[in-house]
């Protein structure tokens, strides 16, 4: 898989994140209402990144960099966003190589620590974290009410 930096708006991004965003729907009855710009995911604060094979987008990820301030986050925190993989291609490896990119790239732009929020419907996102080093936090962001919100952070 060749992974490359994009925009969040590019088509390729909207596309893979309209079908995550189904998925959500299909598990959860909605979609993410965490609120998203787009150019928080430009450098310096932010990153998207989209991976390819051949000329066909089949995982996508991203970051950006938190205000502290909110509850549960602090200095140095950059939020993991909108990583999916086609259904396709999953099995591959290919969300493992795209969390390491991401990781990789957070470090370098100075972060400190890499934080998510998910949820018990996506028990596979979940292990993914676990198996790569994520562990329980604070719950913060719009769902950190829900009793099916789980958020997981690393040092980086």
């Amino acid at each position: 898989m060749r992974i490359e930096t994009v925009g969040y708006d590019h088509p390729d991004s909207q596309r893979l994140v309209e079908a995550l965003q189904q998925e959500y729907v299909e598990r959860y009855g909605e979609e993410d209402l965490t609120p998203v710009d787009p150019a928080e995911f430009s450098r310096p604060r932010g990153l998207f990144l989209l991976g390819y094979l051949g000329e066909e987008a089949v995982a996508s990820g991203g970051w950006r960099a938190r205000e502290t301030g909110e509850e549960g986050l602090r200095d140095g925190d950059a939020e993991l966003k909108r990583m999916y993989v086609v259904p396709a291609q999953r099995g591959n490896g290919w969300s493992r190589r795209m969390l390491a990119e991401l990781e990789f790239t957070a470090a370098l732009a100075g972060c400190k620590r890499l934080v998510l929020e998910t949820g018990t419907k996506q028990p596979e996102a979940i292990g993914l974290y676990l198996s790569c080093g994520y562990e329980p936090i604070e719950n913060f962001g719009v769902y950190r009410c829900e009793p099916d919100s789980r958020c997981y952070g690393k040092e980086l």
